[in-house]
């Protein structure tokens, strides 16, 4: 369910509850009425509808303000992220409800002047009462959770989810890992057909790669599948070309199997996780915050993360048929993208801080020890890289000596000792 609606459906419930339980009360439940006097009925049901209105002006006013602080101190692509968290949404609907239920028990409440109270729809707005309590208490311990240690751990908890997912997204019996070759299974000079991107731009989102490679077999096509998820799509940008047709192309239905919206989402793109670690690291090592304790507790989350992709099979796939015809080429990032997006940057802005240059190489250190072969030595040359920066950097020798010691806390206990010159004791 889309985020708008969820109020929505709690203001329609409300509104229907409204206008037919304190009717069925009055006429199947007469007798049974509250010991309250009217008049403090109407004082408890005035101030609650009234309260929870200024209540939840008052909340969300403090949850958007928190929000776009911390959109500002680590990442605006935080923004959409947070707003868009169904707890926020529930909140607003219990509210909502609060009040429209008790605005509706204050107009059966000592009705042509019975001088009753009606029970049951009293006791009902005490229950949503309390509900409000409980969710605003809620909103409270999330708000209390954009702390930066708080938001680091959410971010790399999104990306750990996507890259199991990512493990699970192809069948092992369904897929040919054949690298960049786009030519090797249908071995086609020029496509037939492109479908391209039409209307203002859109971020892929999410891709259905099953029902692509069932389309292709069913017109027993090829499909060489452009657009990647993350890419934004501009007037005219191909999203897929298909080869060989053989049969009328469903281009539409083609098109449809790739989503896109206005923002990029961590669903099926674990790069997303890594972006935006990246940005709230470089953010804190710029000039006007200068907090690199910050940027080494992104690196203990990126490294993770990296440690987790590095055992498995990445890099550009095919998708094969159910008769094991390869039928969908599928772009996908491989080993050395990850470990540009998730060190490139970090490491030219982090050049002149020893605690940041130190994490650093502890993570790169770790993760030449784990993966595969192919994995290790593109770390390696990583590693070679990052010594070569050290030494060209505007440290002095003491520093670059410092910088080049594998320390997890940055500044805290070196696991290494490192001269400023020689080649790393894995290349001798």
């Amino acid at each position: 369910m889309r985020p708008w609606a969820i109020p929505s459906v709690y203001t329609i419930a409300s509104l229907a509850a409204a206008a037919v339980l304190p009717r069925l009360e009055h006429h199947f439940l007469f007798g049974y009425t509250h010991a309250m006097s009217p008049a403090a009925a109407i004082a408890f049901l005035s101030a609650t509808a009234s309260g929870i209105l200024a209540f939840t002006a008052i909340i969300f006013s403090v949850a958007f303000v928190m929000v776009q602080f911390s959109a500002i101190a680590y990442s605006p692509r935080l923004v959409v992220w947070f707003a868009g968290k169904h707890e926020l949404h529930h909140a607003l609907g219990i509210f909502v409800a609060t009040f429209t239920y008790a605005m509706a028990t204050l107009l059966w409440t000592d009705r042509g002047g019975s001088g009753e109270v009606p029970l049951l729809s009293t006791l009902l707005v005490l229950v949503l009462l309390v509900a409000s309590m409980l969710m605003f208490s809620r909103l409270v311990q999330n708000l209390a959770r954009m702390q930066i240690t708080e938001v680091l751990v959410l971010v790399g908890h999104e990306g750990r989810q996507v890259i199991e997912a990512q493990a699970h997204l192809f069948d092992a019996a369904a897929i040919a890992w054949v690298g960049d070759d786009r030519s090797e299974a249908h071995r086609v000079a020029r496509p037939v057909e492109t479908v391209v991107h039409r209307g203002s731009p859109r971020c892929v989102t999410r891709i259905d790669f099953r029902a692509l490679a069932s389309l292709a077999e069913t017109t027993d096509t090829f499909v060489d599948l452009v657009a990647a998820v993350g890419d934004t799509l501009v007037e005219g940008d191909a999203i897929l070309r298909i080869y060989a047709a053989a049969k009328p192309l469903p281009k539409a239905e083609l098109a449809r199997c790739v989503h896109t919206g206005r923002e990029r989402t961590f669903e099926q793109d674990p790069k997303y996780a890594f972006r935006i670690l990246v940005d709230i690291a470089i953010k804190a090592l710029s000039p006007a915050i200068n907090d690199p304790t910050t940027a080494v507790q992104a690196l203990d989350q990126i490294d993770d993360l990296l440690r987790r992709l590095s055992h498995q099979p990445l890099g550009n796939l095919w998708i094969k048929d159910r008769a094991g015809v390869a039928r969908l080429f599928v772009p996908m990032p491989g080993w050395e993208g990850y470990l540009a997006l998730a060190f490139d940057e970090i490491r030219q802005y982090g050049l002149t801080s020893v605690q940041v240059m130190r994490r650093l190489r502890a993570a790169l250190a770790g993760l030449a020890e784990t993966g595969d072969m192919k994995h290790r030595i593109a770390v390696r040359d990583y590693l070679a890289h990052l010594d070569a920066t050290i030494r060209h950097s505007g440290l002095d020798a003491q520093d670059r000596a410092a910088a080049r010691q594998e320390d997890p806390q940055g500044l805290g206990f070196a696991r290494s000792e490192r001269l400023d010159d020689p080649a790393p004791t894995w290349r001798k």
